[in-house]
């Protein structure tokens, strides 16, 4: 099985959690613009393909395809560079974060945990039009494929 969606708007990271005290406990919460970016992206998968989940145990492959809007300070002969992905983003948030931030959103929604995760890709470029592309599919078994060792 191999899924696709969209998520539109620049990508984000995730985003450290903030500690907190109250009296002798220590507590901690996700930071805001995390929870409403994971809830985008599962609102979108969910939308994308209402009910599909990967079956429990599956190894998965992610792929991820990170466009970050073009500065408007650039000049013309740079804006060219990165629109032919000549010049890429060297910038936050890191592909590590991105990864982060889509995988734990897609908990429980597109598979049961992200530990199904075992192989990922992710590239960055610039757009006109912000966003990540996300593909999901699953990496069949020797067995599965009929292939005896």
């Amino acid at each position: 099985m191999v899924v696709k969606f969209t998520v539109l708007g620049s990508p984000k990271s995730k985003g450290r959690p903030e500690f907190f005290r109250v009296k002798n406990r220590v507590g901690t919460r996700t930071p805001e613009d995390t929870v409403l970016y994971e809830n985008l992206v599962r609102a979108m998968y969910q939308y994308s393909h209402p009910g599909v989940r990967f079956p429990d145990g599956s190894m998965l492959d992610m792929r991820i395809l990170a466009y970050y809007q073009i500065p408007k300070s650039v000049s013309k002969r740079k804006r060219d560079a990165m629109i032919a992905g000549e010049l890429r983003p060297t910038k936050t948030p890191d592909a590590d974060n991105i990864i982060k931030v889509v995988a734990d959103s897609l908990n429980k929604i597109a598979y049961r945990d992200d530990a199904q995760i075992v192989d990922t890709q992710i590239r960055k470029f610039y757009s006109d039009r912000p966003r990540v592309e996300v593909t999901i599919r699953d990496i069949p078994t020797q067995i599965e494929r009929g292939i005896q060792s």
